[in-house]
């Protein structure tokens, strides 16, 4: 019985999974724990609130396109994930997820994600296929 679990738990010691990489034409709505590599081709802030109140961090918010060969898709940076997410620069992101923003896929990472700086990738962005274009109609199923 021990050998299943083990093996479920990744080996001996619980080791972690070997990330499986997406790439950005596979995201679906909804969809969470994704780790993909991207190149970084524009970034727009679209909210930067100074802290008013003492206790409260400023909050900086950037609208990122981002994109590998096979598609590109807006990417919400909040924080100090706006000092990261610099035009030209290819980014790895893990556990990243999907949000969903009027109707629109957008890739967020949290706190439970990371985002590392990482080499230039020698892929060609296809830049005529943005996922965050492709607006989606929530449908309320019916159980019976």
């Amino acid at each position: 019985m021990a050998t299943t679990q083990q093996q479920q738990q990744g080996g001996a010691g619980g080791a972690k999974r070997k990330p499986v990489f997406t790439k950005v034409d596979q995201l679906k709505p909804g969809t969470t724990g994704h780790t993909l590599t991207a190149k970084v081709l524009s970034s727009k802030t679209v909210l930067n609130k100074g802290a008013a109140a003492a206790h409260l961090r400023p909050t900086r918010i950037a609208e990122c396109l981002i994109g590998d060969e096979t598609g590109t898709i807006v990417f919400t940076a909040r924080n100090d994930q706006v000092d990261l997410m610099n035009p030209g620069n290819t980014v790895i992101l893990r556990n990243a997820k999907i949000d969903m923003f009027k109707g629109s896929m957008r890739l967020a990472v949290d706190k439970w994600g990371r985002i590392e700086v990482t080499e230039p990738a020698n892929f060609t962005v296809k830049e005529d296929n943005n996922l965050s274009l492709v607006e989606y109609e929530l449908v309320n199923v019916a159980e019976e």
